[in-house]
């Protein structure tokens, strides 16, 4: 096919973009690697649709970009939970980003939940000049760093339970405690998000803390960077139109995007 009728191809409508990435992960997976002239040909699209679709699937972890194609990635396990140490260098920018976006939503005076995760825990960092707050938390790293600047208006609850490798307090202890609370507003992280499994996390002790941290807040403020799109947990915390409001950053991608808009009450790109 010559290089005009490629072009004009190259922007065909979400339906059929989506179905051309899921052939090439397809075919990734089962060739190992992959070239981008080879898939161009295959696909009758130009270089740079192919490249395009590389880069958007390298962002949801379904593959490796490399130079001139794309090798496989071994998916990950709907249990695997990375420690908090491993997470907290990842997407530092996009994490910043969206914890100052977060930290707007936040009224003096306010009772605020936070989730444990490497986000929340960079929306915490901006909360502790923000008068009058009461923040209830199941995270040991965003009590820390609330408990570090000593204020006499500011009270952290921290729920207890048992302890997981992303430094959450999770359990029974944790959901009684959430149980008896009404916050204002629910900051949570997730370990992915997708359309059809909705906001997820591999472990099913934080899944069911985390659910009572969301039924105990009057809004629900979703705090996730665009490389959770995509990923899936083995359990589901919320679904998307759940959530209040979405956080994320603007590397999030087109189809990302039109779904999280139809579904979330309000998307924000930090």
């Amino acid at each position: 096919m010559g290089g005009d009728d490629a072009e004009k191809r190259q922007d065909p409508p979400g339906l059929l973009a989506r179905r051309r990435r899921e052939l090439i992960v397809e075919r990734v997976r089962a060739q190992g690697s992959v070239r981008v002239s080879d898939l161009a040909a295959w696909l009758g699209v130009s270089d740079m649709t192919v490249r395009r679709d590389l880069d958007a699937l390298a962002r949801r972890r379904l593959l490796d970009k490399v130079h001139g194609g794309a090798t496989a990635v071994d998916p990950p396990s709907g249990t695997d939970e990375p420690g908090f140490s491993a997470k907290s260098g990842r997407h530092l920018a996009e994490k910043e980003g969206i914890a100052r976006a977060a930290a707007r939503l936040v009224e003096p005076g306010s009772v605020v939940g936070l989730s444990a995760g490497t986000t929340t825990y960079a929306l915490a960092r901006r909360l502790v000049d923000v008068p009058g707050l009461t923040v209830v938390t199941n995270s040991l790293a965003a009590a820390e760093v609330l408990h570090r600047v000593d204020r006499a208006d500011r009270m952290v609850i921290l729920t207890g339970g048992i302890r997981t490798p992303s430094e959450a307090l999770v359990g029974p202890v944790a959901v009684a405690a959430l149980r008896t609370l009404n916050l204002d507003l629910v900051f949570l992280g997730v370990h992915g998000m997708s359309a059809a499994a909705g906001f997820t996390t591999p472990n099913l002790m934080e899944s069911e803390t985390d659910r009572a941290l969301v039924e105990a807040g009057h809004r629900l403020v979703v705090v996730a960077d665009s490389s959770k799109w995509g990923v899936t947990g083995i359990s589901t915390i919320a679904s998307l139109a759940e959530a209040d409001v979405l956080v994320t950053d603007t590397g999030i991608d087109d189809e990302a995007r039109a779904v999280l808009s139809g579904e979330v009450g309000e998307l924000v790109l930090a």
